[in-house]
């Protein structure tokens, strides 16, 4: 999916865009990467952009203050061509209980759904997640994203750029 309109997307205006990957395993920086890129940006008021790497367990904290919506940023393997970039809204799972706890720790294996799990337990609400992800060419040990996944870096930042934007102007 490539389309990048969703109506509604950062309504009131407290948004996370929480930038996801380990820049030593090749695409899988992508996410910061992005953040980079967006780091150059001016947004509306109520809108935070931040570098989370894999830092799983500092994400659900902040996840804790409470979003209207958040967008999660990183590699998304779909299997289409790689630098493919994807606007995916995830259906929430229930009931993760404390296995989302327990794969935090596990740098290289960080899943949002999980990270979005324990933020809850904590009274948390990310609100509406959002998912801008890049099909990765590589996963490999190496530092530096592929020349198919570094190309995509500002059209992930353009689609985000829009989605907080057009939230922003809904509010009028």
């Amino acid at each position: 999916m490539t389309g990048d309109k969703v109506p509604g997307a950062g309504r009131t205006g407290r948004t996370l865009v929480a930038c996801l990957g380990n820049i030593f395993l090749s695409d899988d920086g992508f996410g910061v990467e992005v953040a980079r890129r967006l780091a150059r940006e001016q947004f509306p008021e109520g809108v935070r952009v931040t570098d989370y790497g894999i830092r799983g367990m500092h994400l659900a904290y902040d996840l804790a203050e409470g979003f209207d919506t958040t967008i999660l940023v990183d590699t998304a393997q779909r299997g289409d061509a790689p630098g493919t970039v994807y606007l995916i809204e995830p259906e929430p799972r229930e009931g993760q209980g404390d296995t989302a706890q327990l794969s935090l720790f596990n740098a290289h294996g960080m899943q949002p759904d999980l990270v979005l799990s324990l933020a809850g337990s904590l009274g948390g609400d990310a609100g509406r997640v959002l998912v801008v992800g890049c099909e990765p060419a590589t996963l490999e040990e190496g530092i530096g994203l592929s020349p198919p996944v570094t190309a995509a870096v500002d059209e992930a930042a353009a689609m985000i750029t829009r989605l907080v934007t057009a939230g922003q102007n809904t509010q009028s």
